[in-house]
């Protein structure tokens, strides 16, 4: 078994947390995990990648080879599509939210952020499947943007032969979080997988 996984985002939506709280939930599942990040403007919203590498066998590499991604899990939808070329496939998953972050570039009028209908489009053209949600409305309406990687978490994990389900991921935060922030935090999961159980094109 293998399985490479790309989560993408920019700097604060909690990119590193959710793969880190994947490798630990994988590794008790007695599974060999690898975790390679790259990293640009994160502080400032810059773009953040995770490559997280599941598999029943030892990993020598943490990056995934070029267009081997299984799954991407895309925070922000314009990062999915910039990696789609290097590492997305026709085999490739990708659940994605469908909330703009708008670069500085834009927010400055430098350059034109892309259609979301266009976005959704492109990626749906190349995947095999396609999960286009609203991550941050549900993650407001459970308290805040903050919850979103638990949302997309949740969604990640509700896949049809994911080796890590929701109640090993509550496992992890069981262990990393206060008491105050677990419940919250299974609400997210929760909404993440049912909003994938029940997605519709």
């Amino acid at each position: 078994m293998l399985l490479n996984l790309i989560i993408t985002g920019v700097g604060g939506q909690g990119n590193v947390l959710a793969s880190q709280i994947l490798g630990r939930a994988a590794v008790k599942k007695g599974l060999e995990v690898t975790i390679g990040e790259t990293f640009g403007l994160s502080q400032r919203g810059g773009p953040v990648m995770s490559h997280v590498r599941l598999s029943d066998e030892r990993l020598y590499s943490p990056i995934i080879p070029p267009n081997r991604a299984d799954v991407v899990v895309g925070l922000e939808p314009l990062e999915t599509v910039r990696i789609l070329s290097e590492f997305g496939n026709d085999d490739c998953t990708f659940i994605v939210n469908a909330r703009p972050i708008y670069p500085l570039n834009v927010i400055a009028g430098d350059v034109a952020y892309p259609d979301s209908d266009w976005m959704r489009a492109t990626l749906e053209a190349c995947a095999k499947r396609l999960y286009w949600l609203e991550g941050t409305r549900r993650a407001i309406e459970l308290g805040g943007p903050i919850m979103l990687n638990m949302v997309m978490l949740g969604a990640l994990c509700a896949l049809e032969g994911m080796p890590v389900v929701p109640a090993d991921v509550e496992a992890v935060i069981g262990e990393l979080f206060p008491a105050s922030k677990l419940e919250p935090n299974r609400r997210a999961l929760q909404t993440g997988r049912e909003m994938v159980l029940s997605y519709e094109n």
